[in-house]
């Protein structure tokens, strides 16, 4: 068996940047699958315009109502007129937020970027292969209406949620982003433990668990293997 103390059980190993696109990557095209899947429901569903047209709303929860509707612009309807812009943007955001997760070592924050970039890439799509008015200018299409909010779609969520998410968990992550060793959780900054005793003598530990055994630490020790 392995000492806990052993440099290499201690010491977190690097990912490969193929390691964390392995989460990344699937959790960006899971996006894009699911949001274009409901856009093509969407488009051979609903009607676009007024909802006062007869099936061209579905109500569903208290305001919140499926209504097709086409945007040229940003997200949320935004920059209308900006379109093929805004679609070289989000392919430069995309591959860097992919590259961004392979930068890191938590799957969390790998996946929260993964899912940004699908989100991006959702519309991206909407604006290549529903362009009639040069590259990059067809219209997103988005349907979920909460009627105090623009019109959206699954990539603008994916998007919003990924960002939450990663400033969330930016906050409460560790500033290494490696999960703490066994001496950092006992001493709060590392080193080697050495059993004493009561009186604050070094014991050479024979009486294990004995009565009035207790842990001082060394920081300035390095970590040993067992001999």
């Amino acid at each position: 068996m392995r000492d806990a103390q052993d440099p290499d059980v201690l010491t977190a190993k690097p990912r490969s940047p193929l390691s964390q696109l392995r989460w990344s990557l699937p959790t960006a095209l899971a996006v894009i699958a699911v949001d274009q899947l409901t856009k093509r429901w969407a488009l051979s569903t609903l009607t676009a315009g007024s909802c006062d047209q007869p099936d061209a709303c579905i109500d569903l929860v208290g305001g919140l109502r499926f209504h097709l509707v086409y945007n040229t612009g940003a997200a949320f309807t935004r920059g209308e007129g900006y379109g093929p812009l805004i679609g070289v943007v989000a392919f430069v955001m995309a591959g860097f937020l992919l590259y961004l997760s392979t930068r890191r070592n938590d799957r969390l924050g790998i996946v929260l970027f993964g899912a940004i970039a699908g989100g991006a890439l959702g519309n991206l799509l909407d604006r290549i292969f529903r362009a009639a008015d040069g590259p990059l200018s067809g219209a997103v299409i988005d349907f979920i209406d909460a009627q105090w909010w623009p019109v959206f779609n699954i990539a603008d969520s994916a998007i919003v949620v990924g960002v939450i998410g990663l400033v969330i968990h930016t906050l409460f992550e560790r500033p290494d982003g490696e999960a703490p060793t066994p001496e950092a959780d006992l001493t709060g900054k590392g080193g080697t433990a050495v059993p004493t005793g009561d009186d604050g003598s070094d014991r050479d530990g024979d009486d294990p668990g004995g009565a009035g055994t207790e842990l001082a630490f060394d920081a300035s020790a390095p970590p040993t293997g067992a001999e």
